[in-house]
């Protein structure tokens, strides 16, 4: 069977994939399996190089890639490009860290009786780890998780979606060009392929739906191996009275229409105070309004680009038509273009946790916005949600945006900024609530996830046999539960065992 791709935008066949049948992964996952010995065995500096190898490969096919990105997403140039040098950071990010993350750690011992052992965390990597990627950024999505996972020393089985498989099997070209050791396998197929991923692995990363995560996790959960899950967000911003109402509309605006809103934390609904939301809403429905939508090309770059889908197209037309039903008005947008997949940037206002557009994920083009009364009320309302990804602040003074972050009930806030803490790699990205468990990037725990940690204790001084092993004497009974309580009591009389009456 071949996966057929087309570009959203115009529904031009732009690319094929051969989609692997489910009943071969078992087989395919052996054998990447067992490559992994020998990658861990060589340590994270050598695996390093191989890295830094097929990010020269990325860099040197710097046009290819954006060009794919573009042709099976129908994204403007511009953020396809940018994705190419985001992999490319991200690589050089992880590998230069690596070896300091994944050292041995060495834990300090509890009390003076353990001092005669050296106590030591050992950082073992998953054998094999499965990637399930999404297909809204077809080359970052995968390497995402990919890097840290080769870098901890395992071997991955990556699965892109079936809509834009063709940049991350350019990556799989790139990673046997370079003659790197067989453990990175990168294969289209349908649901029944990424499924069959999820019964092979030893660890399963993956970023969708939060449907198809619960299916996942009960099938982890089975199986009693690990997974990590990055679901789904409706990521709120919140604009106090004293904001930058430029900036804010500025960077609300861009938050909320890059990648056609396509973004895990994009944007998806405004809560404004309102002494500034006539002023902020004139803002941003000018600065949406005028995005420049359609077939980019080289002499001719647009904004906003298709949504990946038609059933994505239709989520989106569905939201607005229910919200303007229930008494939404549209200031600008509103509506499919009638081209390929493209929905008009559309800002909304009127809005109420009654419509859709409001309480379930779009990720489409929209801002619907929201006046409320204060700072208490867009907490309340921000929290209001099944989800948990990502949220804004923006305010005048970022000590009272920081304390507002507490408040909120996300596993991300940016205080007068937007989708700042993507590329933030020492930063956690974590979902709470129906967003996802577990986390990625963070720093040492980005790669660490990767690892089993081992538990090595070594003695510092030879020593005899100790005294609680066999026999048990009434003499050595005595001594040990002498020493024992002169060591966990924290004062005198406990430590020497001298009874207090304390009636006296």
């Amino acid at each position: 069977m071949t996966i057929e791709v087309r570009n959203p935008a115009d529904g031009r066949v732009v690319g094929s994939a051969p989609a692997v049948p489910a009943a071969d992964i078992p087989e395919l996952a052996e054998r990447v399996r067992a490559e992994q010995r020998e990658w861990e065995r060589i340590g994270p500096e050598h695996r390093a190089k191989w890295l830094g190898a097929l990010r020269d490969w990325i860099l040197d096919h710097e046009a290819e890639l954006a060009e794919t990105i573009h042709s099976e997403s129908g994204r403007p140039r511009f953020e396809a490009q940018l994705e190419v040098l985001m992999v490319a950071d991200l690589i050089n990010y992880w590998s230069a860290h690596a070896a300091g993350f994944l050292a041995d750690e060495q834990v300090r011992p509890s009390g003076p009786v353990q001092q005669i052992k050296r106590l030591v965390h050992v950082f073992r990597p998953y054998p094999l780890v499965g990637v399930i990627a999404p297909w809204n950024f077809p080359l970052l999505m995968p390497t995402m998780d990919t890097v840290p996972a080769l870098l901890a020393g395992c071997a991955v089985l990556v699965k892109p979606s079936e809509v834009t498989p063709l940049s991350a099997l350019l990556l799989a070209r790139g990673w046997r060009e370079i003659g790197a050791p067989p453990v990175l396998e990168i294969i289209a197929g349908l649901g029944d392929t990424g499924a069959a991923v999820v019964d092979a692995v030893d660890y399963v990363q993956f970023t969708g739906s939060t449907a198809t995560g619960r299916k996942i996790a009960r099938v982890a959960a089975e199986r009693m191996i690990p997974c990590s899950l990055e679901l789904g967000g409706k990521d709120p911003a919140i604009v106090l009275a004293d904001a930058d109402i430029d900036r804010a509309a500025e960077a609300i605006a861009w938050g909320g229409m890059v990648n056609s809103g396509q973004v895990c934390i994009s944007v998806e609904r405004v809560y404004v105070e309102a002494p500034v939301y006539d002023e902020f809403v004139t803002k941003l429905a000018a600065k949406v309004g005028s995005l420049r939508q359609g077939l980019d090309s080289p002499s001719d770059p647009q904004d906003i680009g298709p949504l990946a889908t038609e059933a994505q197209a239709e989520i989106v037309r569905a939201q607005v038509e229910q919200a303007v039903a229930a008494g939404a008005r549209i200031l600008t947008g509103g509506k499919r273009t009638g081209t390929g997949t493209f929905f008009e940037p559309t800002v909304l206002v009127d809005v109420d946790h009654t419509m859709a557009c409001m309480r379930e994920e779009t990720f489409g083009p929209t801002l619907p916005v929201m006046k409320v009364a204060d700072a208490a009320e867009a907490v309340r309302m921000a929290n209001d949600s099944p989800y948990g990804l990502s949220a804004s602040v923006w305010c005048g003074d970022t000590r009272r945006g920081a304390a507002l972050a507490r408040e909120l009930e996300v596993g991300a806030v940016n205080v007068n900024d937007v989708l700042a803490d993507l590329p933030m790699y020492p930063l956690t990205q974590s979902g709470w609530k129906q967003s996802g468990i577990g986390s990625r990037m963070g720093g040492a725990s980005g790669i660490r996830k990767y690892c089993r940690v081992q538990s090595i204790t070594l003695p510092r001084v030879p020593t005899p046999a100790m005294p609680i092993w066999y026999p048990y004497t009434s003499q050595r009974s005595w001594l040990v539960r002498k020493l024992m309580r002169a060591v966990v009591a924290r004062d005198l009389h406990r430590a020497l065992g001298i009874h207090r009456d304390k009636s006296l």
